[in-house]
């Protein structure tokens, strides 16, 4: 199976950890998601607790994606917008079992931003993606 993009890494640096510093992306049909938040379709919040938001969150970008023919490994970028650091925190290892199950070992250019609150309450987490999907 070839890759949608590259996965840059400077001569001599460390990989990163659980993202990638920089994604070449290969030709293919740019797909920008928004944010989403770990809701259901219904708009309804399962649970208060960051973990399954996560999983919730991630599952509605897979979706979503899916709509334009992508796949998880056709996400280039993810900015995660967080509003509890110590329960992220606390939730990491859970979270890393999410993303191993949903992503596999895809690890795309990311960043985490912790911010002060969600639009949508009682959010915690809301991701943000950006997709290369071949044509």
């Amino acid at each position: 199976m070839t890759t949608p993009h590259d996965v840059l890494l400077p001569e001599g640096w460390k990989p990163a950890i659980g993202y990638s510093n920089g994604i070449a992306a290969k030709p293919g049909r740019l797909v920008f998601l928004a944010g989403q938040v770990g809701w259901t379709a219904e708009q309804v919040f399962e649970s208060e607790e960051i973990a399954p938001q996560f999983r919730q969150a991630l599952l509605n970008i897979i979706a979503i994606l899916a709509e334009a023919g992508g796949k998880p490994e056709h996400i280039c970028r993810m900015t995660a917008f967080c509003c509890d650091k110590p329960a992220y925190m606390a939730a990491r290892r859970d979270i890393g079992k999410i993303w191993k199950e949903l992503m596999g070992s895809h690890f795309p250019a990311m960043s985490m931003i912790f911010v002060v609150d969600l639009l949508d309450n009682p959010g915690k987490i809301e991701l943000e993606v950006t997709a290369v999907v071949p044509e």
